[in-house]
């Protein structure tokens, strides 16, 4: 089965995210923030990451990079969920390792599609 770790610190958020991606079939790790998720990835190989680039703490391009930098989870997918929808974030996000951007707020009928583009 498809693993997904979902990093949302914004509990309605979370919720939606989670419940969708359930109803799609995928199973679901949460982590509601960087901390959180740089410890669920020690312990279960996911398939993708989706992460909110405003975390507390720890802010999502550090987490990114975070990621980016550790062999074991260096391969792994992570999409920016982000309500950053300023021209241009895209790609700066793109250009920091991310494989692809979906804003917030989730559109429930774009999103099946939109994950589903990035799980191998």
């Amino acid at each position: 089965m498809t693993q997904i770790l979902v990093v949302e610190d914004n509990p309605m958020n979370m919720e939606l995210a989670v419940d969708l991606l359930e109803t799609y079939g995928y199973e679901i790790t949460p982590a509601e923030d960087g901390f959180k998720a740089l410890e669920r990835v020690k312990g279960t190989k996911f398939d993708l990451i989706l992460l909110d680039m405003q975390l507390p703490g720890m802010d999502g391009p550090e987490v990114l990079e975070k990621l980016k930098a550790d062999p074991a989870t260096s391969a792994v997918p992570v999409v920016a969920l982000t309500a950053h929808a300023m021209s241009g974030d895209a790609a700066r996000f793109m250009e920091a390792g991310c494989a692809g951007y979906i804003s917030k707020p989730i559109d429930v009928h774009q999103f099946k599609s939109e994950v589903a583009q990035y799980i191998k």
